[in-house]
């Protein structure tokens, strides 16, 4: 059968429509499936790592899935799960009442996921001979009532205090635990992530820090926490008992409303092989 050229060019407009209708079909799937495998997490240093780890191992049986790590301090990934910027917020304190609040404002039902336990560990420089500290004495050396290395059985030296941001779960933990009501001494030097934290004790012998626990590397010297007499080290079992004085749980907080991608994600870390993990970076599992 003999075709007329105008049947031709209406053959073809169909076959372009029809090709277009599937890409455009295919698009909006795509993006739909972007949107909810991608999972977005930021907050607290003291978590990146880990939650680095956990990630990369998640990913390996889940290709369909992308999750993004950054840090920030725990503030900062509170403030981003607020405003919708993150899905997952770590954090190495608990959430405040106020940060509950505003979150609801937005829309935000806050839920909170323990997935590891940490002990704040005091480091100074290797070439320090003090080989333990009381809670009272870290108190008097961040406030300033302790200045020189003598006072606490050290060399005659002043102390060099080296203190986290304000965004720091770590900082505001420690001021909980340690500080009370206390203010902090007002030369301290402030570092926006433990890594910097860790290097500056390495390189000044006079200086003093805190970090997490699974930070603790060859360059820096552990302090023991003085309790009644006995020196406390941060190791999993003085923090899972309760015995070493400054620990604390490190959180994971989620809209209730999250996506399959990220309750997924946090099942896994909350599963034996995702608490092998925890074990395995150096943090107490849950």
């Amino acid at each position: 059968m003999k075709m007329n050229i105008g049947t031709k060019s209406q053959i073809k407009l169909i076959a372009l429509l029809s090709v277009l209708l599937i890409a455009l079909a295919g698009a909006g799937c795509l993006g739909q499936n972007s949107s909810d495998q991608k999972v977005v997490s930021s907050g607290s240093t003291t978590v990146l790592p880990l939650m680095q780890d956990l990630a990369e191992n998640f990913m390996d049986t889940h290709r369909d899935v992308l999750i993004s790590v950054k840090g920030g301090g725990s503030g900062v990934g509170i403030a981003e799960l607020i405003d919708g910027s993150n899905d997952i917020a770590m954090s190495s304190r608990k959430i405040r009442n106020n940060e509950v609040a505003d979150a609801k404002a937005n829309g935000v039902t806050v839920v909170e996921h323990i997935i590891a336990y940490d002990g704040i560990t005091v480091i100074i420089n290797p070439s320090n001979n003090v080989s333990n500290l009381t809670v009272e004495q870290l108190q008097k050396i961040y406030s300033g009532e302790i200045r020189n290395w003598q006072e606490v059985g050290g060399a005659d030296s002043t102390i060099t205090v080296i203190a986290r941001d304000s965004a720091s779960g770590t900082q505001e933990f420690f001021t909980e635990a340690v500080m009370g009501n206390v203010s902090y001494r007002n030369d301290m030097i402030v570092q926006a992530a433990t890594g910097a934290v860790t290097q500056e004790v390495s390189q000044n012998e006079r200086a003093i820090g805190i970090i997490g626990a699974a930070y603790q590397i060859s360059t820096v010297k552990a302090v023991a926490v003085n309790v009644d007499g006995t020196e406390v080290m941060p190791t999993e079992e003085n923090i899972l008992n309760g015995v070493y004085p400054i620990s604390r749980g490190l959180y994971l907080y989620t809209d209730e409303a999250m996506s399959k991608a990220a309750a997924d994600f946090i099942a896994f870390i909350l599963s034996p092989a995702g608490q092998k993990i925890v074990k395995d970076m150096g943090y107490a599992p849950v």
